[in-house]
């Protein structure tokens, strides 16, 4: 072999040699995953623009997962059905589905539901009752929950360090003026919503989706994802989280500003008498 021709086919075998290895150690491009829990503070307008804004660019890059939002009861999700078929816009479908007594703060939702709309994403309501949850408080995950649900998520044997964060949740939660008696049960109904939730993503996580919940609800360590590693899903869990609150339980986080509020804990304390 001609010694011009052999040296070129040296150089053309290590040139292939060399892309074949910067392909292999390139990083893979990162996709949208299966399973998205994006957190909220319930108040917080800001943190509510933030999410619709990390969910709309998700779906401009093609992603078209399910959306599933603590804000709907699962009962409610024939009405829910029937008015993301009827209806052309998210006010309409609030008009037909969320009761008017409701403590949320619709206008924050309507950019999801919109979004919903706007890609024809299927949309499940996703948390469990008011009343379920005060028949659990009452009666134990009996009293509220299918006995397969109990089954599936192992209810009867509850670890007791999730149950103790929980409790220390509901605690904090109301500013450590609960009555403790009461502090198990409440614990105990949070976990019903988190194994409700946890189901519903479960069942309709096809092409992917998202919970929109409260941050409480999208942590990894004791929540959703907890219930859902159970059942062998990982999930991402986002946290919108204002200054000084601890990011170290969700697996990405977007920090927002402080919403100036009312102080929380004055509607636990006993009024001063008057004098």
């Amino acid at each position: 072999m001609p010694q011009r021709l052999a040296l070129s086919l040296a150089l053309a075998c290590a040139l292939t040699a060399s892309a074949q290895a910067g392909q292999q150690q390139a990083p893979p491009i990162a996709a949208s995953p299966d399973i998205l829990l994006l957190g909220e503070v319930h108040d917080s307008a800001v943190g509510h623009a933030a999410r619709a804004t990390l969910l709309q660019r998700k779906l401009d890059a093609g992603w078209r997962p399910a959306i599933a939002m603590e804000q709907f009861d699962t009962a409610q999700q024939p009405a829910l059905d029937a008015a993301m078929q009827a209806c052309a816009d998210a006010d309409c479908v609030l008009a037909r589905v969320a009761p008017a007594t409701s403590g949320w703060h619709w206008p924050h939702y309507k950019p999801v539901i919109a979004l919903a709309l706007q890609y024809h994403l299927p949309l499940y309501a996703a948390n469990l009752s008011r009343g379920d949850a005060g028949k659990v408080m009452k009666d134990g995950f009996t009293a509220a929950l299918p006995a397969a649900l109990i089954q599936r998520y192992d209810l009867d044997h509850l670890p007791a360090d999730v149950l103790t964060a929980q409790e220390i949740e509901v605690r904090d939660s109301h500013c450590g003026m609960l009555p403790e008696a009461m502090v198990p049960a409440m614990a105990k109904a949070q976990i019903a919503r988190d194994v409700v939730m946890a189901e519903t993503l479960r069942t309709h996580a096809g092409n992917g989706i998202v919970l929109i919940a409260g941050n409480g609800h999208t942590r990894r360590d004791i929540a959703v994802a907890y219930w859902l590693r159970k059942d062998g899903l990982a999930a991402h869990a986002v946290g919108y989280l204002e200054p000084d609150t601890d990011g170290g339980h969700f697996d990405e986080v977007h920090r927002i500003p402080k919403t100036e509020r009312p102080d929380p804990c004055a509607q636990f304390r006993t009024p001063k008498p008057a004098g």
